[in-house]
């Protein structure tokens, strides 16, 4: 399960912009862990990897900049609850990422979390 964690917490810092501060890369991390030691591993795994470059409160990513993220991101009517910030919601987005979807999120959620 950490193993898992651990890759699709990279995979999420990769996406979007290139560049975020350390608290926008900890709010991607926290989409698949709320774990303090886990998203410290992820980040310096990351790192590790050349995935991401930081300074101490910036990260910069060398995943590529999708402009249009609508190709990861499914939507749906209904009654949902923003995974990220627990708002009502009628309509939910679920971000499709190594074939595994998260959510749902509103829609400035899922901005954020793309890095848009």
């Amino acid at each position: 399960m950490e193993d898992q964690a651990l890759e699709d917490g990279i995979v999420f810092l990769t996406q979007g912009k290139r560049e975020m501060t350390l608290s926008e890369a900890i709010g991607r991390i926290e989409i698949v862990t709320k774990d303090p030691q886990l998203t410290r591993k992820i980040l310096e795994e990351a790192e590790r990897r050349g995935a991401i470059e930081r300074d101490g409160v910036s990260v910069k990513s060398s995943g590529s900049v999708s402009g249009d993220y609508r190709s990861k991101v499914k939507i749906r009517v209904g009654e949902f609850t923003c995974c990220r910030c627990g708002s009502s919601l009628s309509t939910g987005y679920f971000i499709i990422l190594n074939d595994r979807e998260w959510g749902p999120f509103g829609s400035t959620c899922v901005k954020k979390i793309m890095g848009f």
